[in-house]
């Protein structure tokens, strides 16, 4: 523990030395031994560092993309030399170089931000223990061990026992209530970070490993921070749901700024600027899009009938092929009718208009008439 004391000695400096700065502006505004001058001096430093990594961001956006990008050819290389195991690192490590990509690249902002968070943790850690670090006089650290937030000490942890939140003056219902709606927070804001790069700035029509990797992520690193935050100090899970609303607001405007080509954001980027007119498109692909959309307006749905107009249809003279009561002679012979009908389908009339039968042979009688019999022979031929 004394190695890792001296490693991070200098970071020890910093991290307080940041502190004390904020902790002395708030102190204008705040009592110097409330919970918000020490909780806010907290939100300072993480925001401080945010700003300092926005370069390493960038970087990792374009490494984030590139291994996208490449995925499909990292698999062919997996598929073609899986029994090489030295030949298939070759050819990976010539893919990245080809390529430009470093895949350590996406991980640098939390690499980077790990010896804060451990320097942090120590300083918080030597608080509860009333003992200096850094800079910190005495009379700062008492200061920062009496500050609360919401009735939780900066320096206390959710396993801590009522005992020992009896030395911060705190009961152990506020510690616990207080962080567990900050683990609470924390992992949901991680979700949701993760679920706002999966759903809106991937790439649709490529269909990659990577993009499993990150779904398994997204539900990952949310257990991961509510197992490991009960060993938080408040002050910690403040840190930690600091940088993942920065991160969460930092990710929306890269999708809204500079989206991931082929995904969802990208697509209603490309619409927003069409809009605004200030996207040029292609003339064919224009001259496309209004044929489509000229016959689209051209078709004609039927429209559909209400019951009343349906039955008024039915009863219209005619309809359904129906002829109405009005329009048969009361003093015409069903009889005579009938028979001009039978004539008419016949084919034979009268002279006079009158209908007489015809005269109609059997079918095939005319075959056979010209079919010839055989003639019988005589009984006396036939004994010869």
């Amino acid at each position: 523990m004394d190695t890792i004391n001296a490693i991070l000695s200098p970071l020890y400096w910093l991290v307080t030395q940041v502190i004390i700065f904020f902790h002395n502006v708030y102190s204008q505004v705040f009592d110097p031994d409330s919970g918000w001058a020490w909780g806010l001096s907290i939100v300072s430093l993480v925001i401080v560092i945010r700003i300092l990594l926005i370069p390493l961001f960038f970087k990792q956006i374009k490494a984030t993309r590139n291994m996208q990008a490449i995925q499909p050819r990292m698999k062919k290389i997996q598929e073609r030399y899986k029994n090489d195991r030295q030949r298939q690192s070759e050819e990976m490590m010539k893919l990245y170089k080809e390529t430009g990509t470093n895949p350590l690249a996406s991980c640098l902002p939390i690499l980077a931000q790990s010896p804060f968070f451990l320097a942090l943790f120590q300083v918080l850690n030597h608080i509860a223990n009333n003992r200096t670090l850094g800079i910190l006089t005495p009379e700062q650290v008492e200061s920062a061990r009496e500050a609360t937030i919401f009735g939780a000490p900066i320096a206390a942890k959710f396993m801590d026992g009522a005992d020992r939140l009896a030395e911060f003056g705190a009961s152990l219902t506020d510690v616990r209530v207080v962080t567990v709606i900050m683990i609470v927070l924390m992992s949901l804001s991680q979700f949701y970070t993760q679920r706002q790069l999966m759903t809106k700035n991937v790439d649709l029509t490529v269909k990659t490993p990577f993009m499993n990797q990150q779904k398994m992520l997204m539900y990952i690193f949310p257990i991961m921070f509510a197992v490991f935050g009960i060993n938080f100090p408040v002050g910690v899970l403040i840190y930690w749901l600091t940088t993942n609303v920065w991160t969460l607001g930092q990710q929306m405007y890269v999708i809204n700024r500079n989206p991931t080509p082929g995904s969802i954001a990208y697509q209603q980027r490309q619409e927003r600027l069409r809009k605004k007119g200030k996207l040029k498109e292609d003339p064919a692909e224009v001259e496309a899009k209004k044929t489509v959309e000229q016959a689209r307006a051209a078709r004609r749905q039927p429209k559909r009938q209400s019951k009343a107009r349906r039955q008024a249809a039915t009863a219209r003279p005619g309809a359904n092929g129906t002829v109405p009561a009005a329009a048969v002679d009361p003093t015409a012979d069903p009889v005579a009718e009938a028979a001009d009908g039978t004539a008419e389908a016949n084919g034979t009339k009268s002279a006079n208009g009158a209908a007489t039968p015809a005269a109609r042979k059997p079918a095939g009688a005319g075959a056979r008439g010209s079919r010839q019999q055989p003639k019988r022979k005589s009984s006396a031929k036939t004994k010869k």
